[in-house]
Parts: C-alpha cells; structure tokens; sequence
C-alpha cells in the first residue's frame, strides 16, 4: 500500500458530502439509534435468566451486569477514538487494515459475510418467523417470513442510507417503548418476589465457597459480554456520517450508555419480581414478569415486542455491515462489482443484496446456529485485535509527535493503555472460553480462515498481475 496522505482537518472533513462516494447523510442521532440497535436484540429479554443460573446471590448476578457494562463502556471511548482517529469507510475493516496488514482486515470481512453477519442475521429472521406464526395463527412456514423480512428489509436499504436509518431509528424507538414497557409493568404491579425463595436462593449462595462464586461470575461473564456486543458495526457507517469525527463518537458513548442503563433496569426488574430461583428457573424471564403482571395479554404483548426487537436488529445487520463488503472491493480484494453504487441514492446495492442473498440461503439451510459456533472465538478475536490497534495507532502517534509531528484534539480512551488492554483481555478470555468449551466447533472457525487466508492471496495476486500489466503497456 502506498503511504496515505495527509489527514484533513476535521471541519474540512465534516464538509465532505461523500466518501468514497457514498452520501454522507447520518448524524449523531442516527449513529446512537445505529449503536443501540446493533446492541439490543432478543437477548435481554432471556439472558436475565442465563447469568441467574450461574450466580445464586442477587448482588453478584447485579455485578456481573455493572461490569459487563463497564468493559462495554471502556470499549466504547477505544472505538470512539478509533472513529475519531480513522473516519474511513468500514470503520473496523479499516482498523485493522491500517494497524495491521490487509489481510487480517480482509479475513475480518471474509468471516463478516460468510458467516458472522449472516448467520447472526438468519437466526434474527427465523425467530422473528416463529414469533409471526405464533402470534398471527397464520400456517405459514417461519422460514418464508423470514425470508420475505430479509427481502423487505434489504429493498428500503437499497433506497438510499438514510432511508435504511429511518426505519431503524424508528424501530429502535419501538424497542426503547418495549423496554420500558416491561420495566414499568414490573416496577409498579409486581412487588418484590416472596421472601422465602430469597431465603432459600441467598442459602445456597452462601454455602458455595467464594472461589465457586468467583468461577461462576468469570462463567456468567461470557453472556454478559456477548449481550453487551454489537456496538461496534456502527463503525462500518463512517463514510457516511455527516461529522463523523464528531457524531460517531457521540453515538457510541451515548448509545453503550443508554443500553447500560436498560440493561441493568431490566435484570433488575426480573430479580426482584421473580427473585433468585424463580429467575433461573425460567427461559424467559421478561414473559414471566408480564404473565404474573397481565396474565397471558402480557406474555402476548412482550412476544410481540420481542418480535420487533428482533426485526430492528436484524434492520441494523442491514444497514451497516455491507459498508465492510463495499470496502473490501474498492481495496480491490473482493468482486469489483460489490464496490459499485446506485448513482441515485450513492448506496452500495450489490453489497446490501449479496448479503440479504446469503443470508436468507443460511436460513433455508437450517444450519444457522450451528455455522454461529464455528466462528464465535474467532469473531471474539477480532474484537480484541481492534481494540488493539489502539496501540499501535498511539506508538505511530507518539513516534510522529517526537519528529515534531502535530498532535489533534480528538476524544481519547481514558487511562490508556491501562483500559485498552483491560478490554483486549477481556475479548480474548472469551475467545478462549469458546475455544474450550467447542473445540471441534472453533477448529472449524480456523479452517474458514485459513480458506479465507487463500482467496485472499489469489484475490492479491490478481490485483499484482493487472497493475504489472498497466505498467508494461
């Protein structure tokens, strides 16, 4: 790669109206309700349940959330920097591109499309599909709605980038509506659940040594993160954010704070209603809280709204994650025609449809969970790598500065490296905890990277031989 020009200043930025011709249309807004939405999903509504059946004390299940949240929060100002740093299309692809080589940037986007978003996209529509059966009685097969969403979902995106944020800033709003929905109606109808469950879950809780509860706060960690995640694909809408070095920053912030907040509200809610026992013992703790509120109207009612939550997920997949395909081919290591845009609406068309394809074909296969295993460590390794690229990004920085380099004003990571590092570690004992926990499953996550590791020295030779071949004529 040639050496990169200067960056401009960042007004001069903002002005920009296009980046690598893409329209620059997001404010900050959008890239809280983009955060958000890449965030919340159906989870909340039934990992309550999952970290309860790991830590029997109601103060430890509490802590397990507030330091989900923290780590998520200390990732956050890592990727607001790195947004402020690098406002660049595909926003984590060119992270690690920069920091690192292109292939491992490459190889983030190769898992992204082929499995990552995708997978995690048809599992999002075949719940919905499940959800839609259930709740209409229609006698359809779920993985038709889900395939018709996916279709509906990838036409508004297509009509341009902002159209796509509309719709999932509004569905969004929903979701925040449904969120505190559940949250009211379990505050105000529903005391706190009968003290003899406390007694008996505190009881056992106390008879387990403090390295079992240490353990099982390590263990419930692994959900809690995995809950928190998903902020960091608002990144991919760099290029076209209107300030991106200004708005995406204030939107990661923001948004991995409200979530915090919810989150913590909600777990909250289920513990007290259902206490201790009654939460682990239930898969889903959000319609056990409205069923004992409204009776079975209230477990419909937050069926529905888990319904949506999952549609305005699955809208966010949608919306950014094509940026990183798009990028991918402008580097010119992936099919040139997914780098073309709609010269009317300047969104990446080939992109959004290649991935809605592949993703409703992932969904037919019925093998969609199964393809999530393969790569969740390495997913998890990716993660860790870019808040990483902090680093070198600073060593770069500070080796600039001592040749008289001028140093910006960006927003940057609060006690770095101390907390960059605290989140990098934090990434990979996931990544390893997955890797133990299914190590068929994260030997068959490697074998996609090393296919990936090979079409990219194919893709990279092919880009070698055209340019030998411009130069010779």
């Amino acid at each position: 790669m040639t050496a990169a020009a200067p960056a401009p200043a960042p007004a001069a930025d903002a002005r920009r109206p296009t980046s690598e011709g893409l329209a620059r249309r997001l404010g900050a807004f959008d890239a809280t309700m983009i955060v958000m939405g890449g965030i919340i999903g159906a989870g909340i509504f039934t990992n309550p349940s999952v970290v309860a059946r790991q830590l029997r004390s109601p103060g430890f299940m509490m802590s397990a959330w507030a330091i989900g949240g923290l780590i998520a929060l200390i990732g956050a100002f890592v990727y607001a920097e790195l947004a402020a740093l690098k406002p660049e299309v595909g926003g984590q692809y060119a992270y690690l591109r920069d920091a690192y080589h292109p292939i491992v940037a490459f190889l983030y986007g190769w898992t992204l499309l082929l499995v990552v978003q995708t997978g995690g996209m048809a599992a999002a529509a075949i719940i919905f599909g499940h959800y839609f059966v259930e709740l209409s009685g229609i006698a359809i097969a779920p993985g038709f709605i889900a395939a018709v969403t996916l279709a509906v979902l990838t036409l508004v995106n297509c009509l341009g980038v902002k159209s796509g944020s509309n719709v999932q800033s509004a569905l969004m709003l929903t979701k925040l509506a449904v969120i505190a929905m559940l949250v009211g109606v379990g505050w105000i109808m529903l005391g706190p659940a009968s003290q003899a469950a406390r007694v008996v879950a505190v009881g056992a809780g106390n008879t387990a040594a403090a390295s079992n509860q240490a353990i099982g706060l390590a263990t419930a960690m692994v959900p809690v993160l995995f809950a928190f995640g998903g902020w960091q694909t608002a990144s991919f809408v760099s290029g076209e954010m209107k300030e991106p070095r200004r708005d995406l920053p204030r939107g990661l912030l923001f948004g991995v704070i409200g979530v915090i907040v919810l989150y913590l509200a909600v777990s909250y809610v289920c513990l007290r209603a259902l206490g201790p026992a009654g939460l682990a013992a239930t898969d889903t703790p959000a319609s056990a809280v409205m069923r004992l509120a409204l009776g079975e109207r209230g477990a419909r009612l937050i069926a529905l709204g888990i319904a949506i939550s999952t549609v305005g997920f699955l809208s966010q997949s949608i919306l950014t994650a094509p940026r990183v395909y798009f990028a991918m081919a402008r580097d010119g290591v992936f099919f040139k025609a997914v780098g073309w845009l709609d010269p009317r609406t300047q969104a990446p068309v080939v992109a959004i449809v290649l991935q809605g394809v592949w993703a409703a074909a992932i969904a037919f296969s019925g093998h969609y969970d199964r393809i999530l295993n393969y790569v969740e460590a390495i997913d998890v390794l990716f993660f860790g790598l870019t808040g990483a690229s902090l680093i070198v990004f600073r060593r770069r920085e500070a080796r600039a500065a001592a040749l008289g380099g001028a140093k910006d004003d960006r927003i940057r990571t609060p006690l770095h490296p101390l907390t960059t590092v605290l989140f990098v570690v934090a990434t990979w004992a996931i990544s390893v905890t997955t890797v133990v926990r299914y190590p068929a499953d994260a030997g068959i996550g490697v074998g996609v990277l090393a296919v990936g590791a090979i079409v990219y020295w194919l893709w990279a030779g092919k880009r070698t031989v055209r340019g030998s071949k411009g130069q010779s004529t």
